[in-house]
């Protein structure tokens, strides 16, 4: 089976019903992204497969799960992931690819308009200052791979409108990293999370998406500053 096929038939499974194009231009990010990798690091997983079962298939369970016709912000989205896949398998919801890295903002923006994506725009900016700056905008916030529940659950929700989500991508063994995060749940306004797991197709690996709901105003207090954050998490 070709990367092509194998990526086509995860997506069946994972993300059914997804653009036409979706495919051929998930294709032409996994190039763009290798070619780059050579002289910046954006990725360990170097291999043309390994990208297409551990990056996009692993992404795409999260596809089904976001607002159509709605706003989405990526926090430190990195290489782009999740948001970049997201992206390009929900063309009706709009996403912001959130980074502290010039270099890999400027790639991803040139991934954008490489593939001529007019839902998705890459932003250089902290996300601690950013989310003071928008304040309950976004439908959702997802993370993968990014830092600590409480220190994410921090840097998202207060950017969640009341009634919208959180959706942190973690390992199958996050039980106690979630439940260490009660406090912050319930000081940042979300319910007690459900926890959803899934395994990505073809790769076989057990993973969770951490799914919060917004259901009270942020205190404007929060987001602190990052070294607060990370010194006395909630």
């Amino acid at each position: 089976m070709t990367d092509y096929q194998l990526l086509e038939s995860g997506l069946q499974v994972a993300a059914p019903g997804f653009p036409p194009q979706a495919v051929d231009n998930l294709m032409e990010f996994s190039a763009m992204l290798l070619e780059k990798n050579k002289v910046m690091n954006l990725t360990a997983v170097t291999d043309p497969t390994e990208v297409v079962m551990r990056h996009f298939l692993d992404c795409a369970a999260l596809a089904p799960l976001m607002p159509k016709g709605g706003r989405v912000v990526d926090v430190g989205t990195g290489a782009g992931f999740p948001g970049m896949p997201l992206a390009i398998l929900c063309p009706q919801t709009e996403f912001i690819l959130l980074d502290a890295l010039r270099k890999r903002v400027d790639f991803l923006n040139d991934v954008i308009d490489t593939l001529r994506l007019t839902n998705c725009t890459a932003i250089h900016a902290r996300a601690e200052e950013y989310a003071a700056d928008y304040r309950e905008c976004f439908d959702a916030v997802t993370s993968r791979a990014v830092a600590d529940l409480r220190t994410l659950c921090e840097l998202a929700l207060p950017m969640v409108k009341v009634g919208g989500m959180f959706f942190a991508m973690k390992a199958a063994d996050c039980g106690d990293e979630v439940a260490a995060a009660a406090n912050a749940f319930s000081v940042l306004g979300a319910a007690p999370p459900t926890v959803l797991h899934y395994t990505v197709p073809h790769d076989g690996v057990e993973r969770v998406i951490v799914r919060l709901q917004k259901t009270a105003v942020t205190p404007p207090q929060y987001p602190r500053r990052f070294k607060k954050i990370q010194s006395a998490p909630l």
